[in-house]
């Protein structure tokens, strides 16, 4: 079974821009390694709701798309910090082990619910500031580009 990257994030992303680096890096990826991103609704009235039952319904949604076996890394800004070659390694070593996948999850506005964060094998901070999960995909996507380029000795981190 190949080794496999997932990128599991809340709804679609709407900013022109943000489409075309996305797309622009899941390109660029797919010469290493199979990668998806797969955008997650809710379907939800977040306006008539508390916010405990928005991130039960975000779970519900998210847990349909989980894979079993798959390593889950939660991101979050409280998760550990990692420099881009100690990233590489970390996803190294994880395709090198037998690991068929891995999925990144980017919570919504208002965070994670503690059923996902319960089912996480990491968690992994891009920074400590928060970004908006539009440009947390991208930021992560360019980070994982970095991180095979890395791995495969190529000049683009230099």
């Amino acid at each position: 079974m190949a080794f496999r990257l997932r990128i599991l994030s809340p709804g679609k992303t709407k900013k022109k821009y943000l489409q075309e680096g996305i797309a622009e890096y899941l390109k660029r990826l797919s010469h290493y390694v199979p990668i998806e991103w797969i955008p997650v609704t809710a379907r939800l009235q977040k306006q008539n709701l508390p916010i405990e039952r928005i991130l039960d319904k975000e779970a519900e949604a998210f847990t349909k798309y989980l894979k079993s076996g798959h390593f889950l890394i939660v991101l979050d800004a409280k998760g550990k910090m990692r420099s881009s070659e100690d990233f590489a390694e970390f996803l190294r070593i994880k395709r090198d082990a037998g690991v068929p996948g891995i999925d990144f999850l980017i919570g919504g506005e208002w965070g994670i619910s503690e059923k996902i964060k319960n089912r996480a094998d990491e968690f992994l901070s891009l920074s400590r500031m928060t970004f908006t999960h539009d440009l947390t995909r991208l930021i992560l996507l360019e980070q994982i580009y970095r991180a095979f380029t890395i791995i495969k000795n190529e000049n683009y981190h230099k």
